[in-house]
């Protein structure tokens, strides 16, 4: 970033530019609080400065989407009266500096801002990337982390359902902490965040404001350099609070007299009051000597621009004062008339009367600079996609190989993490941590809605078109393996320094590719998060797009799991095997090799992929699902028998291929999943696959206490690995990194 203008104190990192376009706007020089204001909103954390040209590629209407970007949270119909609100957002540099409060106050923030769309929380996701945990400080983030999420989930008392973690030495200077939360809601109860009504109250409610979160929004728009020095801007979160402010804004929302409520997320107090007036075209005159405070001697920059958590920002009707505060002093909690509603559209600060800022709400929103960043392709980018398998050999041991992949901490199971989180509490979970698409049902209906969170920084390295449509085919496949119809879905865009053009150069590829996906599974985005800035001393993360997607259940007996059910069922393969081992976790973990081509994603085989198991699920003609992708059809196989509640191992028996070995078992070839069948079953399933014009093979049947896989032509197994062993490596694989 270029330094701050020599009239602009360090703490507030407005270029040369940007400082005079404020003076333009204004019409004359700001002061210190108009310059406090003006440095949160625009900073990329608030304003998407440098995203903004590039996310209109995002398709973000549909049948169902009733809300989508620009609101709080996205929000769909699910029918029945229902709605679903969901959203994404990232906490990755405060969780570098205090992992646990970082984590935490994420967890509270995508709270907040599901519950202020008047919808109730009911399940938690998250996607994490640490640096390799042979690294005490990655082991020490990765814990504290995880304390952070299960303590703020389970204290409010929100199942944490799933989600996924990677390594990656990348992400050691920088991890990255995304929380995805889903509500739920009758329509007629949504809440919008727009001002309205010029006189009508604003009324500040929740715990009192301090000095911790100041400068967080610019902190979050620029790179890590100390942490200690930064650590007053991350947020401390009371989840009991929070608890407290979820139930009274609920039962405040059912009040006809509730014109609109934000909470006050990334730069508090300021983002909420011009977001909301901008919203609603008018402005808000607010007094900050009104605001309750902890901490003696704050002035009004440091009230304006404070994170302080747990707290809303509400406008009611005027008149109804005494029934908002009656409603918040039931919850034991403080309320506050600090301002009301007017027709100029200023946001006007005072302190005591005294006029301490006056800004057009439009120069802090819609007039915020938009940047069209130069790009350019990364010079290392055809060296990384090229890939001699020739100079690459087989293993001596596919058994061994095999081993080693399950316990790999990338694709070993994270029990030792989920077991921290509290996923059943409320009691509405279906399919929890450990599988590819958790499910909750919905105790009002016969419905259940799936979500997954899904993203692979290393194809978006290699090929971030690809990589980023892959993103959103993984995600919809992970939904349709449990029976779900994707409807919708969040992103959150984690990438580095965008003055840099070639981290311009991955972000559009990758909404490029994304987009394209969204638009053929007709899958919209409806509401998300860009986080740049996630590199330190000017090494920047991979390009890492996270994908958060929901899938609906219109009959919540069709659920599928990904675990063997039974003995002597077909074990069919639906999609083709390709030789494609670029990017894959094979050549990663056995090669020590990052590099190669990733796996093609040919569109219409994915849409025939989630067209077929959604029309066999719904004939009731499977048993299983499990999706092929990180490890390949032999992972997917040993997973498929680790996740069976009864222990049925497998045997298969494999034709000739026309590939080397390797990449069969371990190309992470898309559009694929593994299904069982009944042998009565068995013309049907393959019959809609003709249909789909998809392959569907026969591979093998369930059965046994191992996973044996044969080739017809040659003697003895290729893979044979006992389910105990198996378990014991994928067990270990993580949780032998904190064992005392």
């Amino acid at each position: 970033m270029k330094n701050p203008n020599p009239d602009t104190a360090p703490s507030h990192p407005l270029t040369d530019e940007e400082f005079q376009k404020v003076k333009t706007l204004l019409g004359r020089e700001p002061n210190q609080t108009e310059l406090a204001i003006f440095s949160v909103m625009w900073s990329e954390h608030c304003s998407y400065k440098s995203s903004r040209v590039h996310l209109k590629r995002f398709p973000t209407e549909g049948e169902a989407v009733l809300h989508g970007p620009g609101e709080n949270a996205g929000v769909v119909d699910i029918g029945e009266g229902w709605v679903a609100v969901f959203k994404i957002e990232s906490h990755n540099h405060p969780s570098f500096i205090e992992p646990y409060q970082g984590a935490a106050t994420g967890v509270g923030g995508i709270l907040r801002d599901i519950f202020t769309m008047g919808a109730r929380p009911i399940a938690l996701l998250n996607s994490l990337r640490f640096g390799p945990l042979e690294n005490p400080k990655n082991r020490y983030l990765l814990e504290h982390v995880v304390a952070g999420i299960a303590g703020y989930g389970n204290c409010i008392g929100v199942p944490t359902v799933g989600g996924e973690i990677c390594f990656n030495e990348i992400y050691s200077k920088n991890p990255l902490v995304n929380v995805f939360c889903l509500g739920i809601a009758k329509r007629e109860d949504i809440v919008t965040a727009a001002a309205g009504g010029v006189g009508n109250p604003v009324i500040y409610v929740g715990s009192r404001t301090g000095r911790d979160g100041i400068h967080g929004a610019t902190m979050a728009s620029a790179e890590l350099t100390q942490s200690a020095e930064k650590r007053h801007t991350v947020q401390v979160g009371d989840p009991f609070t929070e608890k407290l402010l979820l139930e009274a804004c609920l039962e405040l929302m059912k009040k006809e007299w509730v014109i609109g409520i934000q909470d006050m997320g990334a730069a508090g107090l300021t983002s909420s009051a011009s977001e909301m007036a901008d919203r609603g075209e008018v402005g808000l005159d607010i007094d900050v000597s009104q605001v309750p405070r902890r901490e003696e001697g704050m002035t009004p920059e440091e009230v304006m621009i404070s994170e302080s958590q747990e707290r809303m920002l509400l406008v009611v009707e005027k008149g109804k004062e005494k029934e908002v505060a009656a409603i918040f002093e039931k919850w034991d909690l403080e309320m506050a008339v600090i301002g009301h509603v007017t027709e100029e559209r200023f946001l006007t600060v005072r302190e005591e009367g005294r006029v301490v800022a006056r800004i057009p709400v439009p120069a802090l929103t819609a007039e915020a600079p938009v940047h069209d960043r130069p790009m350019v392709q990364p010079r290392f980018q055809e060296f990384i996609q090229s890939l001699n398998m020739d100079a690459i050999q087989e293993p001596k041991s596919y058994s061994e190989a095999l081993f080693t992949l399950l316990g790999s901490p990338a694709l070993a199971s994270k029990e030792w993490v989920y077991q921290q989180y509290d996923h059943m509490v409320r009691t509405n979970t279906l399919i929890g941590p450990g599988a590819g698409a958790a499910v909750i049902r919905l105790k009002e209906s016969n419905r259940a809605l799936a979500m997954t969170v899904d993203g692979n920084s290393g194809y978006c390295l290699l090929n971030p078109y690809t990589g980023g449509a892959i993103a959103v085919a993984e995600a919809a496949r992970n939904l349709v393996c449990v029976g779900a119809k994707p409807i919708a879905l969040s992103d959150c865009l984690n990438f580095g320094n965008p003055e840099r053009p070639e981290t311009m150069w991955h972000f559009a590829a990758v909404i490029e590719g994304m987009s394209d996906a969204c638009k053929k599974f007709k899958v919209p985005v409806v509401s998300g998060n860009v986080s740049f800035y996630n590199e330190a001393r000017e090494m920047g993360i991979y390009p890492t797009p996270v994908v958060g997607m929901v899938g609906l259940i219109e009959d919540v007996g069709t659920v599928l799991t990904a675990g063997f059910k039974a003995q002597d069922e077909k074990i069919v393969l639906i999609g083709e095997t390709l030789d494609e081992l670029g990017g894959s976790e094979y050549l990663k973990v056995i090669h020590s090799q990052e590099r190669g081509y990733p796996p093609i994603l040919h569109f219409d085989k994915e849409k025939g992929l989630h067209d077929l198991i959604l029309k066999a699920t719904g004939e009731g003609l499977l048993r299983s699902a499990q999706d092929c992708s990180e490890g390949g059809l032999a992972v997917a196989l040993a997973e498929a028998c680790l996740l069976s509640s009864t222990f049925v191992g497998a045997i298969i028996k494999l034709e000739p291929i026309s590939i080397r070995m390797d990449a069969f078992l371990f190309s992470e070839s898309q559009s694929r999943a593994i299904v069982t069948v009944k042998e009565d079953d068995l013309s049907r399933l393959r019959k809609l696959a003709e249909e789909m014009s998809l392959s569907a093979s026969i591979i093998g049947v369930t059965g046994g206490s191992a996973l044996d896989i044969r080739m017809e032509g040659r003697s003895g197994s290729i893979i044979h690995l006992p389910l105990e062993k198996m378990r014991e490596a994928h067990s270990a694989g993580l949780k032998k990194y904190f064992q005392a």
